[in-house]
């Protein structure tokens, strides 16, 4: 059975940034609330429901997002109530909401595609519109991975020497700024030794080769022509005017009739393809279980 995940990584990324592009460049409830929703539904289907302290924290930015602006921003003609001699307008609210929902959508397709797109995923991706910028990736991800490493063994070994102890807040920042002066001085040592064995290994002097274990099929090069068709339904509804909402000084949505709605049609196709490409091959592997 092969699920959403094994598609070609260039056809995810694809996928990836025009969902979340939909979502991101259009200020519009409707396609808010449409992303948001497919963006939850694909994340709880990939990661089996997810980490509740994740959706618990997403929740309570949403709601901090949703009422920051009404509090800050008091422009609109419908006055809800007024609180500490500010009016507290519906428009406002509307505005808030909207907004959080693009923010909320977008940090759940982004944290999908982490979970989909590995290091080597990304590494292909990179290296195919520059092998340079790929080995510079490459490089950051593995150095990351040994920091913190380096860093959690250098701390381990000055609290085994009794340099410092958690309990007092000066030894803390003193040990810190020790482990972080090792840290610095052992980054750009390292630095230079690869550097230096990179050069002696040839490095530059002829053009850079990288093994490629991923084969754009019918199936990926479908996925990208269907995404990059609705995207450009979407923006051809932004650019005229079918998605464009006003929330100043009155909440306001222009319906442009038929293109807003095939616009929503298309923003829901998007958002709910993967969870729908899920659930299909669940179906069929359910199937073929019930048949041996």
């Amino acid at each position: 059975m092969r699920s959403f995940s094994d598609f070609d990584p260039i056809a995810l990324t694809v996928y990836f940034f025009a969902a979340a592009g939909s979502a991101m460049f259009c200020m519009e409830p409707v396609n808010a609330v449409i992303s948001l929703l497919g963006a939850v539904t694909l994340y709880v289907v990939r990661s089996r429901g997810g980490k509740l302290r994740t959706h618990l924290w997403s929740a309570l930015l949403f709601i901090i997002m949703a009422l920051v602006n009404p509090v800050i921003t008091h422009n609109g003609k419908t006055v809800l109530f007024v609180f500490n001699d500010d009016p507290i307008t519906l428009e406002s609210l509307i505005f808030g909401l909207t907004s959080a929902t693009v923010i909320t959508a977008v940090l759940y397709w982004f944290m999908t595609f982490s979970q989909i797109m590995t290091s080597d995923r990304l590494l292909y991706v990179f290296g195919t519109l520059s092998p340079k910028l790929a080995l510079v990736l490459s490089m950051t991800l593995r150095y990351v991975r040994l920091f913190r490493t380096r860093w959690r063994q250098t701390q381990q070994t000055q609290r085994a020497l009794g340099l410092y102890k958690d309990d007092n807040i000066i030894d803390s920042i003193r040990g810190g700024l020790r482990v972080f002066s090792i840290m610095m001085t052992w980054s750009l040592e390292s630095g230079i030794t690869t550097a230096d064995s990179m050069a002696a290994r040839g490095y530059g002097v002829c053009r850079r080769t990288s093994f490629r274990r991923y084969r754009i099929r019918r199936a990926d090069a479908a996925l990208i022509a269907v995404s990059l068709a609705l995207l450009a339904v979407i923006c051809t509804g932004i650019a005229l005017g079918a998605l464009h909402t006003d929330f100043y000084p009155e909440f306001t949505l222009h319906s442009s009739g038929a293109l807003t709605v095939l616009c929503h049609i298309s923003c829901f196709v998007l958002a709910f393809l993967p969870s729908a490409f899920e659930a299909a091959e669940a179906i069929k592997w359910k199937y073929l279980q019930s048949r041996s």
